[in-house]
């Protein structure tokens, strides 16, 4: 992996005529990584995506790709000169076009044209449809056409906007894991704009988390999901729940479950206030524990089963307990915490 940094964002702000959405922004990509901006509609994230590709004018700070600066106030360089490719959420196909056609669109002035577009169909896994139009693909292949255009003229950087939310479940899965394979086999670096966790960790190597415009956290999905450094992240990313909890000593903390000791050490004092993160796959069956909760709720998923469940204090958690283990509604199950990885915040 390259660690030559190919986008920055310094502190940037960007939005539309007077209005700021994103504030504050800063973040790297380093040449062949794909990157992701992931969060709910309205966080800013399709607006950072749309100030990169030179759509919007930036209000503060600026944004460099391979060194060079090619938005920041007053200056914004044409999006056409910037060698970036885009991939729209609806494919924005040509329908007159034929599929090889439409591939060529970017590089009609290449002196190898045929082979370059050649080439795109049989990486996308396309190679024979290339003089079918596009209403005669699936949403999937006309996807794979977008990507194979936006490749063809080899953009420094790709940007890719919601590019699978058309298509159904299994089709997103399955596409999500081959773009990031066809990126990868070319080292083409790419920015992502997502609201779908899955899709987002499927296709990264580094995320960030948007919230009302600003950047909480930008690390790998690893990191997200064990070191959170914010508590929005640690309740966005995932599924958890907050459970309330009293500073022992540096590693140990006091809850309703019993004293959690943990594999780090927080500075806080003792006694002081803290809610402690719990995942799902942080509390384990246990029939011999002593303590106990009762099933409020239950998602079967095939191998495991996700249970909600209450505790006689009446807060709530998550587990996930194998699938053989079939609890039902109102029932009275031992449970106890296996969570070496203790994630706390200040108590708010």
């Amino acid at each position: 992996m390259s660690s030559s940094i190919l986008l920055n964002l310094h502190n940037l702000a960007c939005g539309y005529q007077d209005q700021r959405v994103v504030q504050n922004l800063n973040l790297h990509l380093n040449a062949g990584d794909i990157g992701c901006l992931l969060g709910s509609s309205g966080c800013g994230k399709t607006t950072t995506l749309r100030a990169i590709a030179g759509f919007e004018p930036v209000h503060e700070g600026e944004v460099k790709l391979g060194g060079e600066v090619i938005s920041r106030p007053g200056f914004t360089l044409a999006p056409e000169k910037r060698r970036i490719g885009m991939v729209f959420q609806d494919y924005a196909l040509f329908p007159h076009l034929t599929v090889a056609d439409n591939i060529a669109f970017g590089i009609r002035k290449h002196p190898q044209q045929a082979r370059v577009v050649e080439e795109m169909l049989e990486l996308v896994k396309l190679g024979g449809l290339g003089k079918r139009f596009p209403h005669e693909l699936s949403g999937g292949q006309q996807q794979r056409v977008a990507l194979a255009r936006a490749l063809a003229p080899e953009p420094q950087l790709l940007l890719l906007d919601e590019p699978f939310s058309n298509l159904d479940v299994e089709l997103r899965r399955r596409l999500s894991f081959e773009v990031r394979e066809i990126l990868k086999s070319r080292g083409t670096s790419a920015i992502l704009v997502t609201h779908d966790q899955e899709e987002a960790f499927a296709v990264s190597d580094q995320v960030g988390v948007f919230k009302e415009g600003r950047l909480e956290q930008w690390d790998t999905p690893f990191n997200l999901y064990h070191e959170p450094q914010t508590p929005f992240v640690a309740s966005f990313i995932g599924q958890g729940y907050f459970i309330r909890g009293q500073m022992n000593s540096h590693d140990s903390v006091h809850t309703e479950l019993g004293e959690l000791r943990g594999n780090r050490a927080y500075a806080w004092n003792t006694g002081s206030a803290v809610d402690v993160l719990l995942r799902p796959d942080d509390i384990v069956h246990d029939a011999n524990s002593p303590l106990k909760a009762r099933i409020a709720g239950k998602s079967f998923q095939g191998a495991a089963t996700l249970y909600r469940l209450q505790l006689n204090t009446g807060s709530q958690l998550e587990a996930v307990f194998p699938s053989h283990l079939d609890y039902r509604q109102g029932d009275e199950v031992g449970i106890r915490v296996a969570a070496e990885h203790l994630v706390l915040f200040a108590a708010t």
